[in-house]
This record gives C-alpha cells, sequence and structure tokens, in this order.
C-alpha cells in the first residue's frame, strides 16, 4: 500500500530534486565567476598600488609634485579599468546575491579601496571618504555597481591597509638613494601624524568589526616603523651637519 501511494508522488520529488540541483548548480557556478572577477580586482589593484610606489619615487629627484600628480594620473586611469569588472560584479550581486557572495568579493573590494585612497592621499594628503567610496563605484551612467552601496565594514578594512603603504613610501623617501634631506623629512611627520589619527579614528570600531583588531595591529607596526625612519633621518641629517 505504501508503494501504490508513493508512485503518484515520485515525479514530484525527482522534479523537486532536479530544482535543487540547478539551484545549486547556478550557485557554484556564480560563485567561481565572483572569485575570479575578485582576483582580478585585487592583482590590478596591486599593480595600481605599485605603478603609484614606482612614478611618485622616480620622478621626485627633479620634480616630486610633478612626478606624484603623473602618478596619480595615471592611476586613475587604471582604476577607471578596473571599473568594468566591477560592471560584470554587479550583474551577479543583484537582489539578495547582494548579501549572499559579499564575503566572496570583499578581498577584492578591499584592495581596489587601499589602491584609491593611496592615489587620494598622494593627491591631496587626505583620507578618503566613505561617500567617496560610494560615488567612484558607480557605472558612466550613475548607477551603483553594488545594489545596497559598499559595506562600511570592507570601506573600513580597505582604508586600514593604506597605513602599510604609507609606510613603505614614507621609508623609501626618506632614504632615497641614500640622501636624507628636511622635506623628506618633513613629510615623514605629517605622515606619521596623519597615521596616528586614523589608528585612533578606527579603534572604536574593533569592537564591531573584528578583523580590523589584526589591521590596527598591522597599523601600530607601521607607525613605528615610519617613526624609526624619522628619527634615524634626523639623527643622520644633524651628524652629517656636524
Amino acid at each position: 500500500m505504501t508503494a501504490n501511494l508513493s508512485a503518484p508522488n515520485r515525479p514530484q520529488i525527482v522534479d523537486a530534486f532536479d530544482a535543487f540541483r540547478q539551484e545549486f548548480d547556478d550557485h557554484n557556478d556564480r560563485r567561481e565567476r565572483l572569485i575570479k572577477l575578485s582576483r582580478d580586482v585585487t592583482n590590478l589593484s596591486k599593480k595600481v598600488i605599485f605603478l603609484l610606489h614606482r612614478l611618485a619615487l622616480e620622478a621626485a629627484e627633479d620634480d616630486e609634485q610633478k612626478g606624484i600628480d603623473h602618478a596619480v594620473y595615471q592611476s586613475r586611469q587604471k582604476l577607471a579599468e578596473i571599473g568594468q569588472l566591477f560592471e560584470q560584479m554587479s550583474i551577479e550581486l543583484q537582489g539578495e546575491n547582494f548579501w549572499r557572495y559579499q564575503k566572496t568579493v570583499s578581498p577584492g573590494l578591499q584592495e581596489y579601496i587601499e589602491a584609491l585612497s593611496f592615489a587620494q592621499y598622494l593627491e591631496s594628503k587626505t583620507l578618503l571618504s566613505f561617500q567617496q567610496v560610494q560615488d567612484n563605484l558607480r557605472s558612466p551612467a550613475g548607477v551603483p555597481y553594488f545594489p545596497l552601496g559598499v559595506p562600511y565594514a570592507d570601506y573600513l578594512l580597505g582604508i586600514s591597509d593604506l597605513t602599510g603603504e604609507l609606510m613603505r613610501f614614507a621609508i623609501t623617501s626618506i632614504g632615497r638613494q641614500g640622501m636624507i634631506s628636511q622635506k623628506s623629512l618633513d613629510e615623514a611627520v605629517s605622515m606619521c601624524k596623519f597615521v596616528r589619527d586614523c589608528k585612533s579614528g578606527w579603534e572604536p570600531m574593533t569592537a564591531y568589526i573584528k578583523e580590523l583588531k589584526s589591521k590596527q595591529d598591522v597599523t601600530t607596526s607601521c607607525l613605528k616603523k615610519i617613526e624609526e625612519g624619522k628619527y634615524f633621518g634626523t639623527w643622520s641629517c644633524i651628524t652629517r651637519s656636524l
């Protein structure tokens, strides 16, 4: 009797499992596409950061501001190209898919924000704001790439990586070609204050974003290295003048 009752339901059960299989296949395919896009964004963003370091330091001997302006201009061009990848992401992140796959695209998004913030610091010595990130991640028609906007956690985690790039830039600038100038030391002092202000401003958010705690530790280490480079440079200038 059980067999007779279940027989008519068998096609419905098969159809239900087919629907589940199709849903899982769609999920895995979409996730793989987003992982690839996020990796591409990460790799291109890293190249933008390397480009900023190289160009800003190469031309610094002749005309530092001109060199930095050129570096920022080149980086803006490259960052605009990355927008095409975000546009492809946005197709996959419609509706509830945004939160379902948000962690999948976070690494690329954070790296992009780091590159964008580094370009802005070199250009204006200011911190990239949350609203500026939202405005930047839009299509040429003004449509946001992320339907619900860039998550604040991704913004904060991306922007906190800026301190590592500032540390590298400061140390390289101080000892460029073995020459330590007063100007490079003044920039290191300014950068030191900037990083210190960032660290204190981000500290209250560690209670809400667990990954931020480890990044704050890295920021502390970067701040220490900038300060040590500044002190070493100052001492070198003093001893050289004796």
